[in-house]
């Protein structure tokens, strides 16, 4: 079934790894996304969804945020392949540059407001794995 999350990712301690150990630009954006402040969304970081760990997930709106280091320009078809699965599991990807999280932060924060606003909520429906 798409969007089951990979029971490897699952039990493995990858996703806890990640967020304990953020880089510099996720730990600045995860300051503006925590705590419900963005339009009262809850966002989960290095959340496991399908066979890969997403920077930043709003479930209830269905978005993802995911930041860019300099690695990712040689990964470019990897990356297509990730966003393109994720938008077919109903997912809205934003994509942005970590450079972008320090230079301009109120422009990344519009952007991810328009997008929260423009998304409809979902309706309830049981937790994916890794939820709870």
């Amino acid at each position: 079934m798409q969007g089951q999350t990979n029971p490897t990712i699952i039990r493995g301690k990858l996703p806890r790894a990640l967020r304990n150990r953020p880089t510099d630009a996720e730990h600045r954006l995860w300051q503006y996304l925590r705590g419900r402040q963005l339009a009262g969304c809850k966002f989960r970081r290095q959340h496991p969804f399908g066979d890969y760990i997403v920077d930043f997930a709003c479930l209830d709106r269905r978005v993802v945020v995911e930041l860019d280091g300099g690695q990712h320009a040689e990964r470019q078809a990897y990356d297509l392949a990730r966003t393109l699965f994720l938008e077919k599991a109903g997912f809205r990807v934003l994509r942005f540059w970590n450079h972008d999280v320090f230079d301009n932060p109120s422009g990344i924060i519009e952007v991810i407001m328009r997008t929260l606003h423009k998304a409809t909520p979902s309706p309830p429906n049981p937790p994916l794995e890794g939820e709870g």
